[in-house]
């Protein structure tokens, strides 16, 4: 099954023209092998078939890599001198994005925030086992978290308003929210409150997934 599960992986990122090494490839699929033994103690995820997983945790979150990633050279985040970029994943449960994308950007800062201590602990073991200084585990609410991130993320995690509202106090200056959505939130873009601006609603196609999928990116207005 792992044979076939490598094969799907790379046809799915040729289909998103990522370009990764191969000890990415393998640390995606070690990611998803924990994700599989935490789950039947710790219940991180509701989908426990390999294949599956691949298509609804892995490659939906790759989908999301290159978005990212050319947010962060247009901004001009990877070439500063000054420290890493920082991303912080809000409700990361089982670490989707937030481990996907520590894995695909090395020079990234990722922290995944849970209010679960066991979801919180896996990342900080996902950490360990897969060789990942740039990941971290955060067992906190978001709404404590004051040190700023440049940017923040979540999938399924809350509607637009409560999202953006919660995390404010950790987005840097000039920092941006990032929200993984399935189709286009148009009821939560109208309930966003005054002081937040969406500047861009970008599509994403998943290999192996019929369903809709997008990426919402916002600011404060300034």
């Amino acid at each position: 099954m792992s044979g076939e599960n490598e094969l799907t992986l790379r046809a799915g990122l040729k289909a998103l023209s990522l370009e990764l090494t191969d000890a990415q490839v393998r640390s995606l699929l070690d990611y998803q092998d924990l994700i599989g033994k935490w789950t039947k103690v710790y219940n991180l995820t509701a989908v426990r078939d390999p294949a599956e997983m691949l298509k609804h945790h892995l490659l939906d979150s790759l989908a999301a890599v290159a978005p990212l990633q050319k947010h962060l050279v247009s901004s001009g985040l990877l070439s500063r001198e000054q420290g890493q970029a920082r991303l912080l994943d809000v409700g990361s449960g089982a670490g989707l994005p937030g481990v996907v994308f520590a894995i695909c950007c090395p020079t990234l800062s990722v922290t995944c925030v849970d209010t679960v201590g066991k979801k919180a602990a896996f990342i900080k073991q996902a950490a360990l086992s897969l060789g990942l200084p740039n990941l971290t585990g955060l067992h906190a609410r978001v709404e404590t978290i004051t040190e700023p991130f440049d940017v923040i993320c979540s999938r399924a995690f809350a509607s637009l308003a409560d999202f953006t509202a919660w995390s404010a106090k950790a987005l840097a200056l000039g920092g941006v929210w990032m929200a993984l959505k399935g189709k286009h939130p148009a009821d939560e873009l109208a309930m966003l409150p005054v002081g937040v601006s969406v500047f861009h609603v970008e599509q994403l196609v998943v290999p192996g997934l019929d369903a809709d999928r997008c990426v919402v990116w916002l600011k404060p207005l300034s």
